[in-house]
């Protein structure tokens, strides 16, 4: 009895951003998923950061280069421990549209469909006055 070696389970999001699309080991859903997590993360960092700039300087609080640093660390663990959660759920919304890009149109119109439709459509609304020759009619009764 022939026993294949187990396969070590890979954790994407211990993977770089820019070796995640040229992973052998991972499927395409897996490079999806933790793409858009790493997206949604950056925007939470953005978040937050946006939100710190906010607080009062204190006599108390020292600011130096090492306290930035060290700001700039904590923000960037902390946006990365909520887009894990998988709580915020921008990353989900994401996933969905990179997963099927080409799926069907909202409209129910799919592309050769579309393509034939934009000869015969005709305009929805017919092209109002200029403003100013509206408004003198309006002066003018």
């Amino acid at each position: 009895m022939n026993v294949s070696p187990l396969q070590p389970q890979i954790d994407a999001s211990t993977i770089a951003p820019e070796r995640l699309a040229k992973n052998p080991k991972l499927t395409e859903q897996q490079k999806i998923a933790e793409a858009s997590r790493q997206f949604e993360a950056i925007l939470l960092k953005q978040v937050l950061e946006s939100s710190q700039k906010t607080v009062i300087k204190s006599k108390l609080t020292e600011d130096s280069t090492a306290s930035g640093i060290y700001h700039d660390m904590i923000t960037t663990q902390l946006a990365d421990s909520i887009s894990k959660s998988g709580k915020f759920g921008l990353s989900q919304t994401f996933e969905k549209q990179l997963d099927h890009p080409h799926g069907p149109r909202p409209d129910g119109l799919n592309k050769l469909e579309l393509h034939s439709a934009t000869h015969t459509l005709k305009p929805l609304h017919q092209p109002t006055e200029h403003k100013a020759s509206a408004a003198s009619k309006l002066v003018s009764e």
